[in-house]
């Protein structure tokens, strides 16, 4: 049997998404709490492998097994034996032909990033923090030069395993919630780092260091040492996850909570 299984986690209580061999990956702890349940090794592949400090308020895995459990077995029976920065929010079976990430049609991505003169405490890892005031409608105007289809090697990192830097962006989009900026994006597909990039290059144009035209001398050269360095990690978040309704599965579609 495969089952996919919906999850959120902090990024900053592991070292990424992905298997390490000190098991500081949301995929060890995963992986060991499903074979507590399963009675059996089990491995799972999943939507996107979020770096170390990036959360994820919807990631999907897929895992097969021989055991016969029920389904709230997969969610509150995997939970209990999870750290408390990981969650099981729903299981479903699928057929054979279900790959977390193959399957995948869309990704969504969303980063927070804390506007203000001094580094927040409480949200310290939750956001991502920038000291001087942005001019939003600047950087709206070079978010919109992103949509569609382009070659982003301008925001790709150097150890990206992607065959083709060509990606289709259906979404991308800045807004405003008091001290904070919600920079909203969704692609068919995203290059390693390309968020963190992207985000990175839309600040250089808000504080006025480059003009919005800049942004598509970027796309057009697809030159990165030409764009902004990679920006922190902490605000990044993995919304959304999106599949043919052939599957079965619920929305997979979240938003950060910006109060």
């Amino acid at each position: 049997m495969r089952v996919a299984l919906g999850l959120e986690y902090d990024g900053s209580r592991f070292c990424g998404w992905q298997s390490q061999p000190c098991g500081c990956g949301v995929q060890d702890h995963l992986q060991a709490a499903l074979q507590r349940v399963a009675g059996h090794p089990v491995g799972v592949c999943a939507a996107g492998r979020t770096d170390a400090g990036v959360h994820a308020l919807a990631q999907v895995v897929h895992f097969d097994t021989e055991a016969v459990r029920p389904l709230n077995a997969w969610v509150r029976g995997v939970n209990a034996y999870l750290p408390s920065g990981v969650r099981v929010l729903w299981a479903r079976e699928v057929g054979a032909g279900f790959h977390a990430r193959f399957s995948a049609r869309r990704r969504s991505y969303q980063y927070v990033l804390q506007v203000s003169q001094v580094a927040p405490a409480v949200l310290a890892g939750k956001v991502g923090w920038y000291h001087r005031p942005l001019d939003v409608q600047a950087m709206q105007q070079a978010a919109a030069l992103l949509l569609g289809e382009h070659d982003f090697s301008a925001f790709r990192a150097a150890e990206c395993q992607a065959k083709s830097p060509v990606k289709i962006l259906y979404q991308a989009q800045v807004r405003v919630s008091g001290n904070l900026l919600l920079f909203e994006f969704c692609a068919n597909a995203f290059l390693h780092h390309m968020v963190r990039n992207l985000v990175g290059s839309l600040i250089y144009v808000g504080n006025g260091k480059y003009p919005v035209a800049w942004f598509a001398d970027l796309l057009r050269h697809g030159d990165r040492t030409r764009a902004a360095p990679t920006f922190m990690p902490d605000g990044l978040y993995l919304s959304g996850v999106d599949y043919d309704a052939c599957w079965g599965l619920p929305e997979n579609s979240r938003r950060v909570p910006l109060g």
